[in-house]
């Protein structure tokens, strides 16, 4: 009887113990989540997305970002590390990468860039070869998630976290979410001179830097962190140049890729939802601890959600679009085109495409 007691009570006690005690690979920090006003406007809840139809991609899956070729195709990047391209809605290999390929852009030559996750910064000729620009910085590998170009070539670029390499912990999603959940400020922005070979660091103490877009005089670039559900704003010319300010505050959803559009907008994905309790838990980090060291099913994850925005270089919401039955789930962001808006998503083995004229 005695043994039974006390086996009861061991199992218990053990438990205890390595909620409390067990090593996790994150070292949370205190911060003070704003208020989750939700689904408000201007970001009332819609249907627009509705107009969305997919491109099939074959075997091909993820398409996390794309960009208009100087042919006329739309080049994306997919998690089997291949560049695509698509004609007249259909899908075919362009270039082997290697690696997580994310972000995507087209320079003046009509060359790709690429953000790998993996690997780097890589450049992509009209033939589909493949070279690297940027491995490392120092002596530690580089984590990019997206880019912009200007029109002088210089690229700029998010390191999405540079303890939580994405090769290293298994992908960018089980990073990322490494990486929210302790909040340590990881993330940064860069600038590559590919004329003189060189990188430079614009900003650093980032949750999880994200998308990166310019402005259409290359005055600014656009920054999302994603872990604190905002948008930045830094200033490359002018009085101002070298600050930055937030543009967008408390953000309904993780804002992930943003993209140039036309008319001097600029599109951003909310891939998933806020998530309660991981704002409940923004000041116990401790607290967060023991959450990681629960199994993966009852720890905070993306939830399905179809949301993309639109916004102006004062802040102002030019567009909100939604699907709330999220049949394309966890977008990235926007390709605008003349003719249509295309939806990156982070898995799924389709591009979803709305054409302007059907909304």
């Amino acid at each position: 009887m005695k043994r039974a007691l006390l086996a009861s009570s061991a199992l218990p006690a053990a438990l205890l113990l390595y909620l409390l005690l067990w090593p996790v690979p994150i070292d949370p920090v205190a911060w003070d989540a704003p208020v989750d006003e939700g689904l408000v406007d201007p970001f009332a809840p819609n249907r627009l997305l509705q107009a969305a139809t997919g491109i099939r991609l074959g075997d091909y899956e993820g398409p996390e970002d794309a960009t208009l070729g100087h042919d006329g195709s739309i080049y994306v990047t997919t998690s089997q590390g291949e560049i695509i391209r698509i004609r007249q809605r259909r899908a075919e290999a362009f270039a082997v990468t290697g690696g997580r390929p994310l972000g995507i852009e087209v320079d003046r030559d009509g060359s790709l860039v690429v953000a790998n996750a993996y690997l780097g910064i890589q450049r992509i000729d009209r033939q589909g070869n493949v070279r690297s620009l940027v491995s490392h910085i120092g002596d530690i590998p580089v984590y990019p998630n997206n880019l912009a170009i200007a029109d002088d070539g210089r690229i700029f670029f998010t390191e999405a976290s540079n303890k939580f390499g994405a090769e290293r912990y298994r992908g960018t999603y089980n990073a990322s979410l490494l990486d929210i959940m302790e909040h340590g400020g990881h993330g940064g922005v860069f600038v590559f001179d590919p004329a003189a070979g060189e990188t430079e660091q614009l900003l650093d103490d980032l949750n999880y830097a994200n998308g990166l877009a310019i402005s259409e005089d290359d005055s600014f670039i656009v920054i999302a962190e994603t872990s604190r559900y905002r948008v930045l704003k830094y200033w490359l010319e002018g009085e101002r140049a070298g600050t930055s300010e937030v543009l967008l505050d408390n953000l309904p959803g993780f804002p992930d890729n943003l993209k140039t559009g036309i008319g001097g907008r600029f599109w951003v994905g909310l891939a998933a939802p806020r998530n309660a309790l991981l704002d409940k838990l923004s000041d116990r980090p401790w607290l967060r601890k023991v959450v990681q060291r629960l199994p993966a099913f009852l720890r905070p994850k993306a939830e399905p959600s179809s949301h993309v925005v639109a916004f102006d270089a004062e802040g102002r919401i030019l567009m909100n679009m939604q699907d709330p039955e999220a049949r394309f789930p966890t977008l990235t962001g926007v390709l605008e085109t003349r003719r249509s808006l295309y939806l990156t998503t982070l898995f799924g083995h389709r591009l979803p495409v709305i054409v302007k004229n059907d909304l």
